[in-house]
């Protein structure tokens, strides 16, 4: 449910955002994870706003109080050089960068995009769905294909990690392909869990955060319907929808060092909605910022 409701702003007005917090839906004050881990934004929340203002929406990302940020492939307009500079200024940490598989002629893209934002771990996203994992040969090929990627970045000082959509999650061909990654790729490789679209392939997904443990530093967090079509980019501000985190905290514990929120979509002022995501976790006990 979109954050309209008159009643939900009275509260806020009346007892202030803490409170609202503690009493948004589905929070059970007692089951308070004990760890918390830090929080940040994947820029491709804001990607409309940044090719207006990229200055701008980065400072007001930083005021919010998130201690990171995640990039993505910044738009053309803006320079790396430039990019890394209002970060640093900002007081944000690149938590970690998505970025093309780091073969061939892309690696050295990938190698200036380190360097630039001191940034050791290169997330591949996964997008778009292709045939990566369309059988059980493919989804092998893309051990072999990943395990080298890892292998050239840790030669590099770098991490090699894995993001997931709901595909991955499903079964095909015998195998789930993320589950059979888990078990087969280099131990070096890094998976990036993104909650929501583990619960829209049908997991459930503190059950996976617990599974993938330490392997499993980074977490997307977005929250809606969990339905697939277009009904799963019908995203609402953490706490809104059928997520539940404090589940998905407790499950992973201090194997989790970033908590990263994400839109895909929000119908809504977008920094409206991730302002809500980051009063939510951060008066939750759910992550740590520095407001």
């Amino acid at each position: 449910m979109l954050e309209t409701d008159y009643s939900r702003r009275k509260v806020l007005k009346t007892i202030g955002a803490g409170t609202l917090a503690l009493a948004l839906p589905r929070f059970n004050a007692l089951a308070r994870p004990a760890y918390k881990p830090k929080i940040a934004l994947q820029l491709y929340s804001i990607r409309r706003q940044i090719e207006k203002d990229f200055d701008g929406s980065i400072r007001r990302i930083a005021a919010m109080g998130f201690e990171g940020i995640e990039t993505y492939a910044l738009p053309e307009s803006v320079p790396l050089e430039h990019a890394a500079k209002v970060f640093r200024d900002a007081g944000l940490k690149v938590t970690s960068m998505h970025t093309e598989l780091p073969a061939g002629d892309k690696r050295d893209g990938v190698l200036k995009l380190a360097e630039a934002y001191a940034c050791d771990i290169a997330i591949y996203p996964g997008w778009p769905q292709g045939d990566k994992y369309k059988d059980a040969a493919a989804t092998k090929h893309m051990v072999d294909v990943y395990d080298e990627a890892s292998a050239f970045l840790k030669s590099k000082g770098l991490r090699f990690g894995l993001h997931n959509h709901w595909w991955e999650f499903e079964l095909t061909d015998g195998i789930t392909p993320y589950y059979y990654l888990l078990d087969h790729v280099s131990k070096d490789v890094v998976f990036e869990v993104d909650t929501y679209w583990a619960k829209t392939g049908g997991q459930d997904p503190a059950k996976v955060v617990k599974r993938f443990g330490k392997r499993a530093p980074l977490l997307h967090i977005k929250d809606g319907p969990a339905i697939k079509g277009d009904e799963a980019l019908k995203q609402v501000p953490a706490g809104d929808g059928v997520m539940d985190f404090p589940a998905i905290v407790r499950a992973g514990g201090t194997n989790i060092k970033w908590m990263i929120v994400e839109f895909d979509e929000y119908a809504n002022d977008i920094f409206d909605g991730i302002q809500k995501s980051y009063t939510y976790l951060t008066k939750n006990g759910l992550a740590e910022g520095k407001v």
